[in-house]
């Protein structure tokens, strides 16, 4: 209902009911079904996907999303024999929907929960492992009133965590059918950063100026980094925005200096212009190979909700400054421990941080080198998380 209410002004959420209304389901054998909530733990779970694809070449895959923001972006991803909404999660959805693609394995990834579609599956026998899991004290999971969830827990064949803590944390509510494989996003990043792609346009932009790429921002992040810009003429910014409707795009054209922006859908440049110093990217899926180009990065989320994806820049080895709300995750409380990562929590800080990394050169190089050696010693979950399910099916 509240969706429902919604959807008369959230087109984020028209999508989600239309989308759910106006599909079909194939009828697929011995299928390999991967959920992921959007975009974002499509991106986490992929290396998964793409191997288990290489394993077993002849099954077909099934993706399902909750969010538009990954179907809308994924619906046509050659990695899957179809895409679909997840179904609501009610029984009589979840039987037909399991019934009708005929899954022999289910990957769920990070924190994505369905009480009928885990009953069913595990009535079914159906093998489901979540994987890049991570729990947290304050969880539903572990309140005494947490008892259905536990249940939904229960029906999970193998947890594939990213930390110890989670670990303990279901080893108290006797779940120990876990592994602490590590992130499969570590995996993603460096792969990205190994074969980077080529964006001539953007070389053309940045030419030899020092460049901050500003990802996945929020109208609370922009407001601190518009001062940054004319504070920096000689640099360049390359926003990237989390929303990209036409409103949120001219209300950050609105923030810059007058004159100083262009989007990227106006490139390449002319010569007028050159001095143009912000380029505001109004498209989706370039920001992991922007990092590429930067000097440090900006991510966006923590004056919010949370901060974004860090991992992508690091992988670059490029410093990473992100608001205060990064708590809940590991990788961002890993790198400030590392000085390859700063929060900030306002102009000011902002301001400190990128003077420091800017004049004091062997800091730069230090947290540089620290922020790409995080990654390249922590991939390795997709392998153990691969192999575990490889072996559990031929044992």
């Amino acid at each position: 209902m509240i969706i429902w209410l919604a959807s008369f002004f959230n087109p984020k959420a028209k999508l989600w009911i239309k989308g759910r209304r106006q599909q079909s389901f194939v009828r697929y054998h011995n299928s390999i079904w991967f959920h992921f909530a959007s975009l974002g733990e499509f991106e986490q779970g992929r290396p998964v996907l793409e191997q288990m694809k290489l394993t077993y070449p002849d099954r077909p895959i099934v993706i399902t999303f909750f969010s538009p923001s990954g179907y809308e972006v994924r619906k046509n991803t050659p990695l899957a024999d179809a895409v679909y909404y997840l179904p609501l999660d009610t029984r009589g959805n979840a039987a037909r929907f399991i019934n009708t693609i005929n899954p022999s394995i289910v990957i769920f990834t990070k924190y994505e929960y369905w009480y009928h579609f885990f009953a069913q599956l595990y009535k079914r026998r159906v093998p489901l492992y979540i994987i890049s899991g991570i729990f947290r004290d304050g969880q539903v999971f572990f309140k005494w009133y947490g008892g259905m969830h536990r249940k939904m827990l229960k029906c999970v064949r193998h947890f594939f965590l990213q930390d110890e803590h989670s670990r303990q944390l279901l080893a108290g509510i006797n779940i120990n059918n876990t592994t602490v494989s590590g992130d499969t996003r570590l995996d993603r990043v460096w792969t990205n950063a190994s074969n980077p792609k080529q964006l001539p346009e953007i070389e053309q932009f940045i030419g030899s100026h020092k460049t901050m790429i500003c990802g996945s921002t929020w109208p609370d992040d922009e407001k601190l980094l518009a001062e940054l810009v004319s504070e920096y003429p000689e640099w360049k910014f390359i926003f990237a925005p989390h929303e990209l409707s036409m409103e949120k795009i001219n209300h950050l054209a609105d923030l810059l200096p007058p004159d100083s922006c262009i989007k990227y859908s106006a490139l390449p440049i002319t010569e007028g212009d050159n001095n143009r110093q912000c380029l505001i990217i109004d498209n989706m899926g370039m920001l992991s190979s922007l990092y590429k180009y930067g000097y440090m990065a900006y991510i966006g989320g923590g004056f919010g909700v949370g901060i974004h994806n860090t991992l992508e820049a690091a992988a670059f080895g490029i410093p990473v400054i992100f608001g205060p709300n990064y708590h809940k995750f590991n990788e961002a409380k890993a790198l400030i421990s590392l000085e390859a990562g700063f929060s900030i929590s306002n102009e000011a800080e902002l301001r400190a941080i990128v003077e420091k990394l800017t004049t004091d050169i062997a800091y730069y190089t230090a947290s540089s080198q620290q922020a790409k050696q995080y990654v390249d010693t922590q991939k390795g979950a997709t392998e153990k998380i691969v192999s575990f399910i490889r072996n559990s099916a031929t044992a």
